[in-house]
């Protein structure tokens, strides 16, 4: 019984700490602006999107790179232009709207979300896209636990990320003229804050961080389709509430508890190695007493 406590809970920590990552950019949002950026998860789908196309570009070179620079470079390719789709979205969508009624921007938002969907489906057409490998496939058997290169990589990942994120919120004249916009917005212009060059720059943190966790999504759960920003988009957004909505730090513990309820003892369903259909005739699910049960290996996704 220990053992499939602590395997969930292992699991748990994986996939809350890519939650963790995506509700971090609701949080600095909605902090800021008290605005519910309802399209985040659908920037999140398009940052796995290019994390993707980077990923399989640069496998596709004849010069034999190193999985770990693919790793650094895909990463790094996703962060950016998703960075600079937030402030697109951001200055064509949202600022003018800012003096508006709450009401306009949640539609606006679900407007923009919609728009983000169906414009990746109509470029990349409705077939799941299957995720390359790029971080060996290994597992290790520690006291009873399975535990995968995978794993360590997301959890320690997230946990630079977020240490990062804080360090920029609490040390940096950033931060502070991001907590000064959210004390109060009105009064802080005449203390010479450019309140839209920070509001932006919040939008691309929060985008880029986003990025990042599509990344470490599509790695462990290697199968991307247009419309997954909804369904993890929703599960961030719960993450983001059950933690409150502080510009940092809160929602991590909210991930997690998130992700917690979501890998208690539950089915599984296991994806086969190959195949471009969905659903998969072979994904079936079953109950499990097994301490591997609902495992964190590469070929092993949650049921719905």
């Amino acid at each position: 019984m220990f053992q499939i406590l602590a395997q969930n809970a292992l699991n748990a920590l994986q996939l809350g700490s890519v939650y963790a990552l995506i509700a971090l950019g609701y949080t600095m949002v909605y902090g800021i602006l008290t605005l519910i950026n309802f399209a985040h998860g659908d920037i999140f789908m398009v940052g796995t999107y290019l994390s993707l196309a980077a990923a399989v570009f640069l496998l596709g070179l004849p010069l034999g790179l190193p999985l770990v620079v693919v790793f650094v470079g895909a990463l790094c390719f996703s962060m950016a232009l998703t960075a600079v789709l937030g402030v697109v979205i951001e200055r064509l969508a949202y600022r003018p709207l800012r003096q508006a009624p709450r009401v306009s921007a949640v539609i606006t938002a679900l407007g923009v979300g919609l728009f983000l969907e169906n414009f990746t489906l109509g470029i990349l057409g409705p077939e799941p896209r299957h995720f390359p490998t790029l971080i060996p496939l290994q597992a290790w058997e520690i006291w009873g636990l399975t535990i995968t290169p995978l794993q360590i990589l997301i959890i320690l990942g997230a946990a630079v990320l977020m240490v990062l994120l804080d360090f920029l919120v609490r040390r940096t004249l950033l931060g502070m003229a991001m907590r000064a916009i959210s004390y109060n917005r009105l009064i802080v212009p005449l203390m010479g804050v450019p309140v839209d060059r920070v509001i932006s720059l919040t939008f691309a943190i929060g985008s880029a961080i986003a990025a990042a966790g599509g990344l470490m999504y599509g790695l462990a759960y290697p199968v991307l389709d247009p419309y997954m920003g909804i369904r993890i988009g929703w599960w961030a957004f719960i993450a983001a509430v059950v933690g409150a909505s502080a510009i940092s730090g809160e929602p991590c513990w909210g991930a997690l508890s998130w992700a917690q309820w979501r890998f208690s003892p539950r089915c599984c369903c296991r994806l086969p190695l190959t195949g471009t259909s969905w659903p998969f005739p072979s994904c079936s699910c079953s109950w499990s007493s097994s301490p591997r049960a609902c495992s964190a290996g590469r070929y092993l996704r949650e049921c719905d």
